[in-house]
């Protein structure tokens, strides 16, 4: 076998030993990253390398040079070569050697052939490790990092201001709190706690794992701070919820960076505080700031244009992405379809995935697609998308599901969704969660198939959840099976005692089958425990601002004329054949005063003001934070084709597009 490996490889020899007297070959293409062809005097310094080790007998000393030099101009080719004549000359790498050879195997992703070499070394040394440690760590192998620090330690080689960050970087990956807090002891014993990576890294481990009172701590125990010791406690305390301190830190700071800028208005996405995050964002864009968004902070802020539904907020950032050079980044691309998709411009959103390269279009890129469709109830559309990805070799995961199942869902697409489900777990090896139980419930309810639906609950293998009992109690609420809601709305009283919304929900049951004694029950229960309704409220965005409405509004300075012009819009829309829906009204009043109280809405409200404040042709979009009524629904269609305009609301569950007279939900939601 040793004669068969030295025939094999002698044939490098001529190869290598070319390079002394011909120019460099350039280097390996992709999957390998390629720099530029070499220059002239790149030749030069490889030749005055490699002379020794063609000597009668070099020694392994030779190599290491030359593996640095092969590593840090991407030869990875020639760093093969090399190692066979190696072998040829039948010579063990030591461990530094070792480690200059597993730096170049790792730099091109070779991590089998990096560990091959890291097994066979002898002795190994603390500069081997920290190379097999910094492999693992950069190629996303945080447990084989975690081994071989392991075994690093057994042999009692220490760890390093090299070593350690790495090792802490893997343990916050995994969350692995308590392994982190023995690498920071380790780190104390032998004097590194004061140095500016290893400070960093603890900070950020510790505010990973969620320990933000040790990374609060260690900061304040600090001489110096870097700024990544401070952007690493900022990300937590936005992480935890404590804007407030986070807001102190980024106050505190005399020298920030792109990354606290950034790190602050993701934590304002995050935590809804949408207005907070782009208007920080606007700073940035300011002529006098020094620091100027990149990708990423382009990334983190979009999400907020979706909170709020600012689709024109959107639009602006979008052309400043293009105008530095943006436009074909993937990770640009896909944030933007999502924002378009989530304030109601499915056109946008599908021309911002069309701008993304084929190889560029990952999964995420895909599910957010397939997302953006169900959530307009275009479930054809989410199925093609689906199958045009498995085309793409794009494997699903359980995310890609819940778009799925749910634009089946809002399609009214049984068949289809159920076969979906079916072959999650034995097609595409994804395990089927509560969520997805959840899609399939929400399914079969929306069809009327509330028996069917009770029965997949009692077979589920794990125990149904909030969202599962919730998604049949929608049902109910559609169908008006009063029996089956009693029982989803009990389970959901024991899973979720303080959600109001489920007493609501059966509280309306009961009003609709005039049931008044049961609702005074239900609502004197709510009265006792101290929960309140959610209040219903939509907004609507007008040149760039947000107007907020609550049900039976008075408080907006437009508000007499909004409701002198409502007053004229129901007689127009009765005459059209509207009539009022005075079920949605759920008290015991008189016919009169329900049909004043549908008026009052607040999705109506906000129509009626961007009827006023807008010129004809002009879309309306109106998000509501609750599902949108009946009434309201039926409403929107005929003011719709009486005004010629396209209304689209984005509600708690989807988006409703109203045009000509028609939702784009064809009545199914």
């Amino acid at each position: 076998m040793q004669f068969g490996l030295r025939r094999q490889v002698s044939a490098t020899i001529p190869e290598l030993k070319s390079v002394l007297s011909h120019p460099i070959p350039p280097p390996t293409a992709p999957p390998f990253p390629a720099e530029c062809t070499p220059e002239p005097s790149l030749n030069l310094q490889l030749q005055i390398l490699l002379q020794p080790i063609f000597q009668h007998s070099p020694y392994p000393s030779s190599y290491a040079p030359i593996f640095q030099f092969l590593t840090r101009h991407n030869f990875i080719k020639l760093g093969q070569q090399t190692h066979a004549q190696i072998i040829l000359h039948g010579l063990r790498p030591n461990a530094f050697l070792a480690a200059k050879m597993v730096a170049m195997y790792a730099s091109s992703g070779d991590l089998d052939s990096a560990a091959v070499v890291f097994d066979r070394t002898d002795n190994p040394s603390s500069l081997l490790y920290n190379s097999i440690v910094r492999a693992y760590t950069r190629h996303g192998f945080p447990e084989k990092t975690l081994e071989a620090y392991t075994r690093m330690h057994f042999l009692g080689l220490p760890g390093d201001n090299f070593t350690l960050p790495f090792v802490l970087k893997s343990c916050a990956d995994l969350s692995r709190v308590c392994m982190g807090r023995c690498v920071h002891g380790q780190g104390l014993r032998v004097g590194l706690e004061g140095d500016f990576y290893v400070g960093a890294s603890l900070i950020d481990m510790y505010v990973k794992c969620g320990a933000i009172g040790d990374a609060q701590k260690l900061f304040d125990k600090m001489v110096v701070r870097d700024v990544a010791s401070w952007n690493a406690l900022i990300a937590g305390y936005m992480k935890e919820g404590e804007i407030g301190v986070a807001e102190d830190l980024f106050g505190w700071m005399e020298d920030r960076n792109i990354v606290s800028w950034t790190a602050m208005i993701s934590g304002y996405t995050q935590n809804g505080f949408a207005e907070q995050a782009l208007a920080l964002f606007d700073e940035m864009l300011q002529k006098g700031s020094e620091i100027k968004p990149n990708w990423v902070t382009i990334v983190s802020v979009l999400p907020a244009c979706s909170h709020s539904g600012a689709l024109e907020r959107g639009r602006r950032i979008h052309d400043f992405a293009n105008g530095i050079g943006l436009r074909s980044n993937s990770s640009v691309q896909t944030a933007l379809a999502a924002m378009y998709a989530k304030c109601g411009s499915l056109i946008e959103a599908q021309r911002c995935f069309d701008m993304i390269a084929q190889k560029g279009k990952n999964l995420i890129a895909w599910n957010t697609m397939i997302m953006a469709y169900a959530s307009h109830g275009c479930g054809i559309e989410s199925v093609s998308i689906f199958e045009k990805m498995l085309k793409a070799g794009v494997q699903p995961d359980a995310v890609t599901f819940m778009g799925l199942l749910s634009g089946c869902s809002h399609s009214g697409l049984i068949d289809a969704g159920l076969k979906y489900f079916n072959d999650m777990s034995t097609i595409y090896s994804v395990e089927p969660r509560v969520e997805h139980y959840s899609c399939v419930v929400d399914l079969l309810g929306r069809a009327g198939q509330l028996v069917e639906a009770k029965e997949l609950i009692s077979q589920m293998p794990m125990l149904a959840g909030p969202s599962v009992w919730g998604a049949l109690l929608a049902a109910c609420r559609s169908y008006r099976n009063l029996e089956i809601a009693e029982l989803a709305a009990r389970r959901l009283f024991v899973l979720e005692p303080d959600n109001s919304g489920n007493y609501v929900i059966l509280s309306n049951l009961y009003a609709e089958a005039g049931m008044w004694e049961e609702v005074k029950k239900l609502r004197l229960l709510l009265k006792c425990q101290g929960m309140k309704k959610s209040p219903g409220c939509s907004w609507i965005e007008i040149n760039g601002k947000s107007h907020l409405f609550m049900g039976a509004d008075t408080s907006h300075p437009q508000a007499k004329e909004i409701y002198k012009f409502l007053e004229a819009l129901y007689e127009k829309i009765k005459i059209a054949g509207y009539i009022p829906d005075t079920t949605f009204v759920l008290h015991d009043i008189s016919d009169e005063e329900k049909e004043y109280n549908l008026t009052t809405h607040s999705e109506k409200l906000a129509i009626a003001f961007g009827l006023l404040n807008t010129s004809p042709g002009v879309v309306l979009r109106v998000t509501k934070n609750l599902r949108i009524c009946g009434d309201c629904h039926e409403a929107s269609k005929f003011i719709s084709k009486i005004y010629e305009r396209e209304i689209i609301v984005r509600d708690l569950n989807r988006f409703h597009c109203f045009k000509d007279g028609y939702c784009s939900c064809g009545d199914y939601w």
